[in-house]
């Protein structure tokens, strides 16, 4: 098991914070907490220890928000998103973390900057349908991203946001998404020898945080109004996208350190 103590300074934290995303509070903020726990150890075996963590705070997010989910999105993207890890899984040894930082991070942060600019300038934009088209592409995205880093929500959140579900309803169903996804992830994370003794126990250490994370989110989930809601969340993807960014730049080696 991992006994620096700078892992679990940054770690703790990571947990907590990704508990309260899968509460239901910012469907981004969950995406913080590899690169918190990357000032310590790799990012890949930062995403190893999380994945069962992941798992264990699915099932009781499951449990918070039971029956509310919507339907036909999860017809479109949870399909797509199984073709995304199929695609990250065998081109995982050509793709570095940095590559797949820049490439998540841009888009997020394009896509607030359109949002926010639209707000401004013409004021609250009407609602999307689901869209099969629009659904696939950002879903096999999201699976694709969160194989990696476990950085699944800024696409999806690009699919789901315009179509301002109610708020429990979006949560219910990106919360069903992950569950599937990190079940899915489960068997090529372990072909690709990411689960060994270490990252086993380490994660084994931590997961007594998962059910509190999740229960202070699911807590502030019913406590936070539905525009404040949103308004969280496209901020959290900003922050996030941005934080990406500037990391892939630095291992790119165009920042200087």
């Amino acid at each position: 098991m991992i006994t620096d103590p700078l892992f679990f300074a940054v770690a703790i934290p990571a947990v907590l914070i990704v508990g309260i995303s899968k509460g239901g509070l910012g469907g981004g903020l969950g995406m913080l907490a590899v690169p918190l726990m990357s000032m310590a150890i790799s990012p890949f075996q930062a995403a190893a220890i999380m994945l069962p963590i992941l798992i264990v705070m699915d099932l009781v997010s499951l449990w918070g928000f039971r029956g509310r989910y919507d339907r036909t999105n999860l017809k479109i993207i949870l399909p797509s998103a199984v073709v995304g890890i199929t695609i990250a899984a065998l081109t995982f040894r050509y793709m570095t973390e940095a590559d797949i930082k820049l490439l998540i991070g841009t888009i997020a942060i394009l896509f607030t900057a359109n949002y926010f600019y639209k707000q401004l300038r013409h004021g609250p934009q009407p609602a999307r349908a689901a869209d099969p088209l629009r659904g696939s592409f950002w879903g096999t995205l999201a699976g694709f991203t969160s194989f990696s880093v476990h950085a699944g929500g800024p696409p999806l959140n690009i699919y789901l946001l315009p179509q301002k579900l109610e708020k429990s309803l979006f949560a219910g169903t990106t919360v069903i998404f992950y569950a599937v996804v990190n079940m899915v992830k489960v068997l090529p994370y372990f072909l690709l020898g990411q689960f060994d003794s270490t990252n086993l126990s380490t994660s084994a250490t931590l997961v007594i945080l998962a059910p509190i994370g999740v229960s202070i989110g699911i807590w502030l989930h019913h406590r936070v109004n539905e525009q404040r809601f949103y308004l969280i969340c496209y901020l959290l993807l900003l922050i996030t996208g941005t934080k990406l960014v500037w990391e892939a730049l630095h291992e790119f080696g165009l920042l200087a350190s």
